[in-house]
């Protein structure tokens, strides 16, 4: 019998192997309800996961404003003047019984950083492993090891600045590894119609944990002390880890409870993306230019994405002049929106490919190029309202909220191009896509050294400069059906 996926190519060219429902298996297996499904009790419980897995990460960004003495802060006199303090002043005391610590604002570069210096490390390694032995253990770990870790961030700080920059890249190397097992779980999982819908959930907990975590970690810090912030978040990511064990299986046929209808469901639509390869192939994967595409569109987003998460709440406090408590859920709000965008987004882009045959690299396309681009046009917007604080806040959520639209365009797609090896491929862009969380706040840190509107009028330029050119390169070169190297010989298939 003709493959599928090769009829269909035959006829309409590159992108009509990926307008078809599910490949048209035969025979056709209707699709398994989404209510208490085994695949969407996956998604969940991996939304969790992220959202605890974004808490680790960016509680220090404001835990380390009152790790550092308020003297030291002075002595930098980096605070802006454009703008009049707007804030009435909180009357409930602030805690002060948190250690502090002399680290001039290079130092708390450093340690900022430092997590990329470890999680750039496992990219590649990880999305291997995954494709070897599955992602479930990988990422159970992975957010098991950073947790630990982080329970012991207020030793660290005490022994010294080394010691905490070591402790932050070990949670790096932990976190590495979850994107790539993630998706590798994800191609033994996702149907192609519903992957838009069932990644958009799981990768949203990582918006969502940014959103909760600022707030409350401000809070924490100005009711109790600093040290919470950590015990708090490590305890919770224990607590998660247990029952990730306990109720997550690898795969569809090792799963206990998945009802018959769902697991023919998801392996029949699966049957003719997936390679029996048993070698990965490296060479033909690193020459395929969508893969490039992929690449080149990650490090353009994640360029935007870490510079803002990592100096927004710097930007709110010292430009715009926000208190620590309006700060943390100032800085949050962005990242609501793009939590909330994640969600509909995946909708929407499964709908266009199910119910109004788009093809999936017409949605990859157009989804990416909204949520790269729009975001790029408010970012610069933003550095032209001055002082106007409200306006301000309005143009960065906006910007960070399309964003969100990128879940279902590249962030995906290698789910497109190479279910079998997606865990490597999300590796090898999210190596690429780390290093502008290792450069860019950096750079920022060097192009704004008096903190004055027109200095991050140039960091907003340049990343959104870099935003479109990854949206325009993607639209040329990105791809959405599977490749031939990601198929065995018996799945031959044009492109």
């Amino acid at each position: 019998m003709r493959s599928p996926i090769r009829g269909l190519a035959s006829s309409d060219g590159e992108e009509g192997s990926d307008r078809t429902p599910l490949l048209q298996s035969t025979p056709r297996v209707e699709a398994a309800p989404v209510c208490c499904s085994a695949r969407y009790n996956l998604a969940v419980l991996a939304f969790f996961g992220f959202f605890v897995l974004y808490a680790l990460r960016v509680n220090l960004s404001v835990a380390l404003v009152d790790m550092v003495d308020s003297n030291t802060t002075l002595a930098d006199n980096r605070t802006s003047k454009e703008c009049a303090e707007h804030s009435a002043p909180i009357k409930v005391l602030h805690n002060q019984t948190g250690k502090r610590y002399q680290w001039d604002a290079e130092t708390q570069g450093w340690i900022l950083g430092s997590f990329f210096y470890g999680y750039i490390i496992t990219q590649i390694p990880g999305g291997y492993i995954a494709s070897k032995v599955g992602g479930k253990l990988l990422l159970g770990f992975g957010i098991l090891g950073t947790a630990v870790f982080t329970l012991f961030t207020p030793i660290a700080a005490d022994f010294g600045v080394g010691a905490l920059i070591v402790l932050r890249a070990l949670e790096g190397l932990g976190e590495g590894v979850t994107f790539p097992a993630m998706h590798a779980m994800w191609s033994s999982w996702a149907p192609p119609l519903e992957r838009s819908k069932l990644l958009s959930i799981s990768y949203a907990g990582a918006q969502l944990g940014t959103v909760i975590s600022l707030p409350l970690s401000g809070i924490i810090c100005f009711y109790m002390n600093w040290t919470y912030v950590f015990y708090l978040f490590g305890i919770v990511g224990i607590i998660w880890f247990i029952l990730w064990i306990f109720l997550v299986s690898e795969t569809p046929e090792t799963h206990k409870t998945i009802s018959r209808q769902e697991k023919e469901y998801i392996l029949s639509s699966l049957k003719n993306q997936l390679s029996s390869q048993k070698s990965v192939p490296w060479i033909p994967m690193l020459k395929s230019l969508p893969l490039w595409a992929i690449v080149v569109a990650h490090f353009s987003y994640n360029w935007t994405f870490y510079t803002l998460l990592t100096l927004l709440p710097t930007y709110m406090k010292e430009i715009l002049r926000f208190n620590v408590q309006e700060n943390g859920l100032l800085s949050a709000l962005p990242y609501f929106g793009c939590w909330l965008c994640m969600i509909l987004s995946g909708q929407a882009a499964d709908n266009l490919r199910a119910k109004w045959n788009f093809s999936t690299i017409c949605v990859r396309r157009v989804f990416s190029l909204i949520g790269m681009i729009g975001p790029a046009v408010f970012l610069v917007a933003a550095g032209f309202i001055g002082c106007d604080y409200s306006l301000a806040v309005v143009f960065l959520t906006i910007s960070t909220t399309l964003g969100g639209f990128c879940s279902s365009g590249f962030s995906i797609n290698h789910l497109d191009i190479a279910p079998s090896y997606a865990g490597i491929l999300l590796g090898i862009t999210n190596t690429f896509a780390t290093i502008p969380g290792m450069v860019g706040p950096v750079i920022a840190k060097s192009l704004t050294p008096d903190n004055t509107i027109r200095e991050w009028q140039t960091v907003f330029y340049i990343a959104a400069a870099i935003n479109v050119f990854g949206a325009i390169f993607f639209s040329l070169f990105a791809k959405g059906e599977v490749q031939n190297w990601a198929l065995d010989d018996r799945h031959g298939h044009r492109n």
